[in-house]
Order: structure tokens, then C-alpha cells, then sequence
């Protein structure tokens, strides 16, 4: 089955799907090791992880691409891949999901930010009009009916730009148009999250950033809140982050960090078992 067959069924499942982010090959290894059944990649965690700069539209389609085809080849859950833009215009759009078909994602998110777009939980966003919204979505969904074995998710964040009222409009006209998944980023509250759920058909996706603008809630609360989806997008990052800090602060100090994992245990995630058995298959006698 593919990737792609995969995250209908489990979107069409009744539980929500659980989604932390990835930003790399053996992060997104680590979630698939964990048990969870999709993954999620961030233009923020590959942004910082990849080029050390900030999710300001900076970071290139091809870098994240690359990036992404890395991660589809490390493993088999589906991928969900952010698309920014497009990367321009509507047929810049059409060959981003093509792209992104092609390097294995099961689905490509596609916003109405203006270029160069900005994480959806920081300050300075600007939306393009609804026209030019609503054409990246139908230019999107066009190329998925063209062929493109990918899942199509619309995001506005008109929400910061234009209000809630408009951001809703968007979200439902995403969803006529024929958007397999909707993301209204950033309501403040768990009223306009509610309403959101409420009144726009399909799957929707919650974003849960730790000490972003939407309130952080657990999976059973979103999931009877009406979302199918709910990604933590940095969540792993900034794991990562306060344990490599600790321990740089402890080889500063002239101490061996403790909280380090077994070096067996990092041969084991990236292969090494698998690698040796392949290598004695096909050694000489």
C-alpha cells in the first residue's frame, strides 16, 4: 500500500492521528521507531535544522525537496510536507506537488501567505488576496488530479492578517475547491477552534506549537474539539536542543555527559544490523 492509500485510511479512521514533526532522516526514523503512524515536515524545523536560519522563507524548494526526499527514503509512514507558497505562481504550485509527489510525500500543505512567507506563529505575516489563495488551492488540487499521487492540505493564515471571519471563508472555500485537508493556523482560542471544526467540512489539522499563539491541548480534547490531525511540529527540536545544551554545558565543565544515549542504540536506529546482514549476503566465499 502506498503512502498516500495509507493516510486516507487513517484519515478516515475515527481516532485522530497524533503527528509530531521531523526536520531530518533520523528524526523522522525516531517517529516511526515510536509507533506513530504519519509524520510531519516543518519548514521551521528544517529551516533551523538545515541552514541554521529562521522560517522566513529564506530556506529554498529545492533544499526542502532534498530535504524531504531524505526523509520519505528513511521511512515507510506517510510524510506530510510543507509546500510554503508554492514557491510562486499557480504553476509554481503545480510543480512543488509534483515534486513533492515524486520525492514520496503522501501529502503537500500549500498557504496563502505572501512571498517570502513567515512561520505561522511569529509576528509580520501577510496573506494574499482570496483569489490568489483560492488559485494556489485549485492549481494544487488540479495537479493531484492530473496524476500526482499526493494528498492536497490548504492553510490560510488570514487569521493574523484579515481575522477569524475571513479565515473561516478561506478554510471553507479550500475545502469546495477540493482540498483533502484544511489548516486554519493560529486561533486563539478554543472558541475559534471549535467554530473552525464546526463549519468547515472535511479533515482539519491543529497545529500545536509549545508557547505559540493556539492553546496547547491534549489529543482527546482536539479530536472532540472535531480535528482529524493534530502535529507538533518543534516538539522534537526543542527536546533535542535542551539535551545537546546539557551536554555541551557538561564537556565545558570537563565532565562526560550522562543523558546521552547508548552508541549501540544510534547504530541500531540509522542500521548498522541491517547494513552487516546485506554485506554478508553478497561477500564473496
Amino acid at each position: 500500500m502506498g503512502t498516500t492509500t495509507r493516510l486516507r485510511e487513517l484519515l478516515a479512521a475515527p481516532e485522530i492521528l497524533v503527528m509530531p514533526g521531523c526536520f531530518d532522516a533520523i528524526s523522522a526514523r525516531l517517529v516511526e521507531r515510536a509507533g506513530f503512524h504519519a509524520t510531519f515536515m516543518g519548514g521551521f524545523a528544517v529551516s533551523a535544522s538545515r541552514i541554521g536560519m529562521p522560517d522566513t522563507g529564506l530556506i529554498s524548494y529545492a533544499e526542502m525537496l532534498d530535504q524531504g526526499s531524505n526523509i520519505c527514503s528513511a521511512v515507510s509512514i506517510p510524510v506530510i510536507g510543507d509546500g510554503d507558497t508554492g514557491y510562486g505562481n499557480a504553476l509554481n504550485v503545480q510543480r512543488t506537488v509534483r515534486g513533492y509527489a515524486r520525492a514520496g510525500f503522501a501529502c503537500a500543505m500549500i498557504e496563502d501567505q505572501v512571498a517570502p512567507k513567515r512561520c505561522g506563529h511569529t509576528r509580520g505575516k501577510q496573506t494574499v488576496d482570496r483569489d490568489e489563495a483560492f488559485a494556489r488551492v485549485q492549481a494544487a488540487t488540479d495537479a493531484r488530479e492530473a496524476g500526482a499521487d499526493i494528498l492536497i492540505m490548504a492553510r490560510t493564515d488570514a487569521n493574523a492578517t484579515e481575522g477569524f471571519d475571513e479565515a473561516l471563508e478561506r478554510a471553507r472555500g479550500f475545502a469546495e475547491i477540493g482540498a483533502d485537508i484544511t489548516f486554519l493556523e493560529a486561533p486563539q482560542n478554543e472558541e475559534q477552534m471549535r467554530a473552525y471544526c464546526e463549519e468547515v467540512p472535511g479533515p482539519k489539522m491543529a497545529n500545536m506549537v509549545e508557547q505559540g499563539d493556539t492553546p496547547v491541548l491534549s489529543p482527546d480534547v482536539l479530536q472532540d474539539i472535531g480535528y482529524q490531525i493534530a502535529i507538533y511540529p518543534i516538539t522534537l527540536m526543542l527536546a533535542g536542543i535542551n539535551a545537546m545544551e546539557q551536554a555541551l554545558a557538561a564537556l565545558a565543565a570537563g565532565q562526560i555527559p550522562d543523558n546521552a544515549a547508548e552508541f549501540a542504540h544510534l547504530r541500531d536506529i540509522v542500521g548498522f544490523p541491517e547494513y552487516y546482514e546485506a554485506e554478508k549476503r553478497y561477500a564473496g566465499d
